[in-house]
């Protein structure tokens, strides 16, 4: 029998020296603004992965570590794009967001069931990896944010604990546009 890929794993840890597309890291402080008073608060996402395309990641990175003072910096990225990722124990209570006092929907067995199979094309699921300190995870497609590079690449090194396989994050990137792009189409009431 023909073995098509290599990739054996959901997960892998890599040591490029650079951000990479499917990097998942924990602890990632994030400014957030409390919509009421205006207030910005400092909030700690407990993981973060990291949803930039690769190439462009790869581009800032080289662009960055080349001296060259003669040349253009239309290479670097101003920042990068991230999705939180939910303990999924966490997001099926509705409780992943408490700490910002905001009260989510309780997901009841057929919902969660629906997002740990990625039938739901607003949550991407991510099985747990005891090798890697990886939890069960839940992205939220409706969440996303983008980070100063240079914060990410401040904390990257401590806060790296493991990547997506090529072909695992190649899905939650198509997946991630696929929400993105959706169109929503008006109601439309049948003429009588």
């Amino acid at each position: 029998m023909c073995k098509l890929s290599q990739i054996n794993t959901y997960y892998r840890k890599h040591s490029f020296g650079r951000i990479l597309q499917g990097d998942i890291l924990r602890d990632v402080k994030f400014n957030y603004a409390i919509q009421e008073d205006s207030e910005i608060v400092e909030y700690y996402f407990p993981y973060i992965i990291v949803l930039s395309q690769d190439c462009d990641l790869q581009q800032d990175f080289n662009n960055r570590v080349d001296k060259d003072v003669d040349k253009n910096h239309d290479k670097y990225l101003q920042s990068i794009l991230v999705c939180p990722a939910y303990l999924s124990d966490d997001l099926r209570k509705g409780e992943h967001l408490k700490r910002l006092d905001l009260r989510m929907e309780y997901k009841n067995s057929k919902q969660f069931g629906d997002i740990k199979t990625n039938q739901n094309s607003r949550y991407h699921y991510l099985e747990h990896n005891s090798e890697y300190q990886v939890p069960n995870l839940v992205l939220d497609f409706k969440h996303y944010y983008t980070t100063p590079v240079e914060y990410l690449y401040n904390i990257y090194e401590s806060h790296y604990i493991a990547s997506l396989n090529e072909l695992f994050r190649e899905a939650l990137s198509q997946r991630f546009s696929f929400y993105l792009s959706r169109i929503g189409l008006p109601k439309i009431s049948p003429k009588i």
